[in-house]
């Protein structure tokens, strides 16, 4: 990718749905080389918006990180089997040729308990399965930013903060599901567009996007073909840190940029961490970056993805390119 498209997607990642007139003011060119260079990269799959969980929403729903061993020679059937899952949101291959690496989500914990007990074990060719529900969500993928536009044009495309609405408003309708639904196919559809598709008004549409983002429920992230982009390496950290300490160091280390994901989990070890690098000798380096800042924090095992097979629903090439897409669903029934 050019260094006008990584300023282009990290605009984006800051502001997913702002107008190509905003966007061109603050990369210094007209609005239609703006959307041409976005069509670009979407016709090539190697960038795209779509809707993400909000912050609050993860405080309704159950998700979890669970490690899949399949029988040998199988890893391929299997990923593409439960990349048909609503509720499978991101597929890895990573520590061997027979393990896939998966986050879940799922509308309880019930539904979680039915998925990983019931479902995935009857799937063909899955040997084992371990899963450790992720008890608090310091940060998630889609606030991962990369580094590509000056501070002030960073300042101009700032979101100024949402108000926290009361808990009790914080619910999603079957028209929500279906909206989303069509927002997860493409983030920066228009009220109109997405109206249509779910035979209602732009300005419903529009109103409820807008509520359910004040509320925490919902927004927006663009992701892109991380290997076309410079970000060729994920890792995984599996680690403990004290429980006392714990809340404190899980929300410094997603002020780190390096940090994708972290999350605070169930099992043997404590916290889970996510980071994007630029290469494979970065993995060590971060590793006594994280430690030296936390003394008390014990890493404990690290694993580098050897591909992403699906990102919240976009089902990837090798080259990270996206070439498919299925919704993620998390309120859909696991035993159907």
């Amino acid at each position: 990718m050019s260094e006008e498209d990584l300023a282009l997607i990290h605009a984006l990642q800051l502001r997913p749905r702002a107008s190509w007139t905003e966007l061109g003011g603050v990369l210094g060119v007209d609005p239609v080389t703006v959307a041409r260079r976005w069509q670009r990269l979407g016709e090539r799959g190697e960038a795209w918006v779509c809707m993400s969980p909000g912050p609050a929403l993860y405080d309704h729903v159950c998700a979890a990180y669970v490690d899949i061993d399949c029988a040998a020679g199988e890893t391929a059937t299997v990923v593409a089997a439960l990349a048909r899952h609503p509720h499978m949101l991101t597929l890895e291959r990573a520590g061997g040729s027979n393990r896939i690496f998966a986050t879940v989500a799922t509308r309880d914990f019930d539904q979680m308990a039915r998925y990983t007990l019931d479902l995935l074990p009857a799937v063909p060719h899955i040997a084992a399965i371990r899963t450790q529900i992720v008890t608090h969500w310091f940060a998630e993928g889609g606030s991962w930013r990369i580094d590509a536009l000056a501070p002030d044009q960073r300042q101009r495309l700032r979101t100024p903060a949402i108000a926290a609405t009361r808990a009790h408003d914080r619910r999603i309708t079957e028209v929500d599901r279906a909206m989303m639904g069509q927002l997860s196919l493409d983030g920066r559809a228009s009220h109109r567009a997405v109206a249509a598709a779910l035979g209602t008004s732009g300005a419903t549409v529009k109103r409820r996007i807008d509520e359910l983002t004040r509320l925490g429920m919902l927004k927006f992230r663009c992701d892109f073909a991380r290997p076309l982009g410079g970000w060729p390496v994920a890792v995984t950290y599996r680690a403990t840190a004290p429980t006392a300490a714990l809340p404190e160091i899980g929300y410094a280390l997603i002020r780190l940029p390096q940090t994708r994901n972290c999350a605070a989990v169930s099992g043997t070890h404590n916290l889970i961490l996510q980071a994007g690098l630029h290469s494979v000798a970065e993995v060590t380096r971060f590793e006594n970056q994280l430690t030296t800042a936390h003394p008390g924090l014990l890493v404990a095992e690290r694993t580098v993805t050897l591909r992403h097979e699906k990102l919240l629903g976009r089902i990837l090439d090798s080259h990270g390119r996206s070439r498919d897409i299925v919704p993620p669903d998390i309120w859909a029934d696991t035993t159907r």
